[in-house]
């Protein structure tokens, strides 16, 4: 039978991802017919992103599966209309690779403290080497798929890496931690606070007043996974206050950050505007065909969104 897949993201993306789907798809060797209009009782897969015009899923009624072009899904998780299973970007390369370059880019900078060398309008000679990166703790929380290439890469540059997850994990030279004692746990003497956790309620405003005041005075923290995830005022109080010595922060509560925000005039902090990690059309569309595959081969689908959990 001829699938009938729609590609019900961004507009603008269609031009882009059509031909890179279409080889991925052709390479799986499945039958299909791929579009941006099709009726919807006829829609057998959705390949998906928050932003789509696609709200109400109700009328798709022979749909077997949503595929998520974005990592994050906390706006559409809460769907109720959307009750076949839903799946994220976990398992692409180009997305996975990414964000180990900016996490790993922005651990090496404030742990060399690079930023005093490149903005020395006094011309100091301050001949003082770091520490090495052994003598350095690295917080990580959020310990899934990203969590754990991020935590990989440090691990083989010599940090002495801690985990944070929800649930307990092993990950290969990383000390897990779990539950609300593992995350005081991990925090307390932290010198980097790197924040990959889903946005969920169990997470808002993880980093708040009591758990900054866990790390080590002077800490950098590093934010490329939610917003949500910081008290903003709490995080303005720590910066003032110099137990935060730096933060590095990539997304936000609202994006396009408001121009009015106090992180855009604070000195010791860093904004990037949401790039630390994007879906990669190439790698995306193959993670795509491969799920759509297994699906139709009995395989079953990766990365289905756990409902309960939020991600």
């Amino acid at each position: 039978m001829t699938l009938t897949i729609q590609f019900a993201a961004n507009s603008a993306q269609w031009e882009e991802y059509e031909p890179l789907l279409r080889d991925a798809l052709d390479a799986r060797g499945l039958d299909y017919t791929l579009s941006t209009d099709v009726p919807p009782d006829q829609v057998d897969y959705i390949v998906y992103s928050p932003d789509s015009k696609v709200k109400d899923f109700t009328p798709f009624t022979r749909l077997k599966a949503v595929l998520n072009l974005w990592a994050g899904v906390e706006k559409v998780v809460g769907n109720q209309t959307l009750t076949v299973p839903l799946c994220r970007m976990v398992d692409d390369a180009g997305l996975t690779q990414g964000m180990v370059e900016w996490v790993t880019g922005h651990a090496l900078r404030h742990h060399l403290g690079m930023d005093a060398h490149i903005q020395n309008p006094d011309h100091k000679w301050t001949p003082k080497p770091p520490p090495l990166a052994r003598e350095r703790k690295v917080a990580m929380l959020g310990l899934g798929e990203l969590g754990q290439a991020c935590a990989a890469q440090l691990v083989a540059l010599g940090f002495d890496v801690h985990g944070w997850s929800r649930t307990e994990k092993s990950v290969n030279g990383v000390t897990c931690h779990h539950g609300n004692d593992g995350l005081i746990d991990a925090l307390t003497d932290a010198q980097i606070i790197v924040l990959l956790l889903p946005d969920t309620p169990a997470t808002t405003n993880v980093i708040n007043s009591n758990t900054l005041d866990l790390t080590a005075k002077g800490a950098f923290l590093i934010n490329p996974g939610r917003g949500p995830l910081i008290d903003d005022d709490a995080l303005i109080a720590a910066l003032d206050s110099g137990q935060i010595a730096h933060a590095t922060l990539d997304v936000f509560r609202i994006e396009p950050l408001p121009q009015d925000h106090p992180f855009w005039a604070h000195p010791q902090v860093t904004i990037t505007p949401h790039i630390a990690s994007a879906t990669r059309p190439k790698t995306a569309a193959q993670v795509v065909a491969m799920n759509i595959h297994r699906n139709e081969t009995g395989e079953g689908l990766l990365h289905v969104v756990d409902r309960t959990a939020g991600y």
